[in-house]
């Protein structure tokens, strides 16, 4: 009877489900903030380029009317 009670309160015993949820749910998060920087990346470099190429522009003409 013994080995029989410890089958049944290893199978009832959900400890180790919560793990697997909450593992499962922070590998979703992982994903999504992946997937997230992989598509926000390249935006972010053109418009960085952008910006530093207006600058310049802006740099040049600026120095360009004081002279």
């Amino acid at each position: 009877m013994k080995l029989l009670n410890i089958f049944k309160n290893f199978r009832n015993d959900e400890d180790g489900a919560v793990t697997v949820d909450w593992v499962v749910l922070t590998a979703a998060i992982v994903g999504l903030g992946i997937a997230v920087v992989t598509t926000v990346s390249g935006g972010l470099k053109t418009a960085a380029s952008s910006i530093v190429t207006d600058l310049g522009t802006t740099m040049t003409d600026a120095a360009k009317a004081t002279d």
